[in-house]
């Protein structure tokens, strides 16, 4: 199906080789837009992301990127540029996470997950805010965490770089108006790898607690991540929008 909402737009969905990120490039390519996707290690599965785009009529590229480095940011945006076109959509999924009891999480630990989720996400949003603003349009989704909305004793570092992203999602919304709207999702528990850090008898337990009662999928995300990047929430901009199956709720 290609309706065409983003034909003849350009996107940039990092960690776009699988999970979420796998969907929302995929989601995109569908409804009309030219999408490169970056990685670190997965090049197979990228390629196959990519296969997949241009199956659908669409230009696509993978490109590896440690979002953490900047140089690699640089690289990242410039052969997208390159290859593509100016880049009017981006959606940030790169991210990492793991689990530490308090006495076990070191500065080391606390300091990777702040360079590649917060750190991460400032280098690839200033890497593409300012062409966005001269040509008068641009399109954000950061992902986010609902482990950024409540306490979460086992992950001090993951759920504070995931609340940071929140609020560099809303000050950049502010900062970045009227032309670039800026807009984040806050899954919960979805079927993907990165779920899986957790150990089974956690993940048993979320679902109970989850009012749907299981795992959300990688492509209902992608279609809040969609949504956000279309004229269907053009009244939108700065808001973080839950995706847990009711597990939590914002105001």
């Amino acid at each position: 199906m290609n309706d065409g909402t983003f034909a003849g737009r350009v996107a940039l969905v990092t960690g776009g080789s699988r999970g979420i990120g796998r969907a929302t490039a995929l989601r995109l390519a569908r409804e009309g837009a030219d999408v490169a996707i970056s990685y670190v290690t997965r090049v197979d599965e990228a390629r196959e992301v990519v296969e997949a785009i241009e199956a659908l009529g669409r230009r696509g590229l993978c490109i590896p990127c440690d979002v953490a480095q900047p140089a690699d940011v640089e690289r990242l945006v410039g052969e997208t540029r390159a290859a593509l076109g100016p880049i009017d959509l981006l959606v940030h999924c790169g991210a990492i996470s793991t689990i530490r009891d308090h006495a076990e999480l070191t500065y080391d630990d606390w300091r990777t997950m702040i360079d590649v989720n917060l750190n991460g996400t400032f280098l690839v949003i200033f890497a593409v805010k300012d062409e966005m603003i001269a040509r008068g349009y641009g399109r954000i989704v950061t992902v986010s965490s609902v482990a950024a909305l409540r306490p979460r004793k086992m992950q001090i570092h993951y759920a504070s770089s995931k609340a940071g992203v929140i609020a560099l999602t809303r000050c950049c919304a502010e900062a970045f108006a009227p032309n670039v709207r800026v807009n984040c999702v806050a899954p919960g528990l979805i079927e993907t790898e990165m779920a899986h850090v957790l150990p089974e008898a956690t993940m048993a337990r979320i679902v109970a607690e989850t009012p749907l009662a299981r795992l959300g999928r990688p492509e209902e995300v992608a279609a809040v991540i969609r949504f956000l990047l279309s004229d269907d929430s053009s009244f939108m901009t700065g808001h973080t929008l839950g995706v847990s199956g009711g597990r939590i709720t914002l105001p």
